[in-house]
């Protein structure tokens, strides 16, 4: 993800709303973010679908060894053959 530009990506609703098609372009083409305010503050930021699912997939990995990193500490492990019969005697 590109780093945010004060001048170029925030910019009131109103100005969004009439360049919508522009932005949209420019977002995914760029893979910039646009930060969209509203009375002055930010309201909404809009990415690329494909900065979406990088994030997503990023959050969901993350949230996977966290869980699993509790689990170690609270004793939750497999042996080795408890792991092997639950994956189905993977070689």
């Amino acid at each position: 993800m590109k780093n945010l530009s004060v001048s170029n990506d925030i910019i009131p609703v109103g100005e969004f709303k009439a360049g919508l098609s522009k932005y949209l372009k420019d977002v995914q083409t760029n893979k910039n973010s646009l930060v969209i305010t509203q009375n002055g503050r930010p309201a909404g930021v809009l990415i690329a679908p494909s900065e979406y699912d990088e994030l997503r997939n990023t959050k969901l990995f993350i949230d996977s060894i966290s869980r699993g990193l509790s689990d170690s500490e609270k004793g939750h492990l497999f042996t080795t053959e408890q792991l092997k019969k639950e994956l189905g005697n993977i070689d």
